[in-house]
């Protein structure tokens, strides 16, 4: 588990996106189990509350769940699973389009370098 931890935003809240990106690229599966929250906790070098409340939050959002004392698992709900993508297209956006407000770049200029940049960095893969 590779997450780069950064030192502005709640460290919950970044493990919360981590899971929601390793769903959203098909690394963690519907129904997959997920490290325990020491586990997770031990691996971060993080508190184990933080770990809880990122736990309790991706419970509440409904991207994992856990039945009793069983592993905690990745959502298997069809729509959950398609609106973490989405979230994260739409987060992505609203941050890339609020950076190019203040230029005042028509949007036929905008597609074509989205377009010419997204084909430069799919070839270089």
């Amino acid at each position: 588990m590779n997450i780069n931890l950064n030192k502005r935003d709640p460290v919950y809240l970044q493990v919360v996106r981590y899971f929601k990106e390793q769903i959203a690229i098909g690394q963690l599966k519907p129904g997959q189990e997920i490290l325990s929250r020491r586990e997770l906790a031990n691996q971060l070098k993080i508190n184990p509350n933080t770990a809880q409340r990122a736990y309790k939050e991706m419970e509440a959002a409904g991207l994992i769940y856990t039945e009793g004392n069983l592993p905690s698992k990745v959502t298997e709900n069809t729509t959950v699973l398609k609106n973490v993508r989405k979230e994260l297209i739409a987060g992505a956006v609203d941050t890339f389009i609020t950076a190019i407000e203040p230029i005042n770049v028509p949007l036929n200029e905008i597609i074509e370098l989205l377009e010419d940049k997204y084909t430069e960095n799919n070839h270089q893969e």
